[in-house]
């Protein structure tokens, strides 16, 4: 019987430390949220939104879109721009489409930009992919990761699809790491354009 107690208070005490290392952790990453200037959406780490002063400025890509028309980043300075790392052969990608095509719609009129990067992909099989589902903005040629390279140095953009929102200033205020939904954009466009 000793032992049985013994047990129970070994395992309430074990129970207990776990408890509290997992709420020291959760405080640690609340608190190097605020540190970092970097808020998640609903908590998932892969969609977050810098605060202004915490923001990384956007590098200045110049590209080919996919109808051979040059595009240079810097010339939408001034508007919010939505960044999506995409391609024809992604499932994901496929999957977030519609969405983006609605969204550039929505958005067009409140000075908000949309923007592809088409990665490891040919012109022919973007284009029909766009126009499937349509995708009315420019798509920028980018079948070598050219411009995946340029923007992971500033944030993680490795994974296909990736969406990134840039602030009128040129400086990045939101991502999201895989395929964004219209109520994730919606709450990331509403946070950007407030906070400017």
């Amino acid at each position: 019987m000793f032992r049985a107690k013994r047990r129970t208070v070994v395992s309430v005490a074990a129970v207990g430390t776990v408890l509290l290392a997992a709420a020291l952790v959760v405080t640690l990453i609340q608190g190097s949220e605020k540190a970092s200037g970097v808020t998640y959406i609903d908590g998932n780490t892969s969609q977050m939104v810098y605060a202004v002063g915490h923001r990384p400025l956007a590098p200045d890509v110049t590209a080919t879109s996919l109808t051979g028309t040059p595009l240079r980043l810097s010339s939408y300075r001034g508007k919010v721009v939505v960044v999506n790392f995409w391609g024809s052969w992604c499932d994901p990608c496929r999957g977030e489409a519609p969405a983006l095509a609605v969204l550039s719609e929505q958005y067009r009129s409140h000075g908000v930009s949309f923007l592809g990067d088409d990665v490891g992909d040919t012109p022919t099989n973007a284009l029909a992919f766009t126009k499937s589902v349509g995708i009315a903005y420019p798509s920028m040629n980018d079948a070598s990761y050219t411009i995946v390279q340029d923007f992971d140095k500033v944030v993680p953009v490795g994974y296909t699809p990736t969406t990134v929102v840039i602030d009128r200033t040129g400086h990045i205020a939101g991502l999201v790491i895989g395929a964004v939904t219209y109520q994730t954009m919606t709450t990331m466009l509403h946070d950007v354009a407030a906070s400017l």
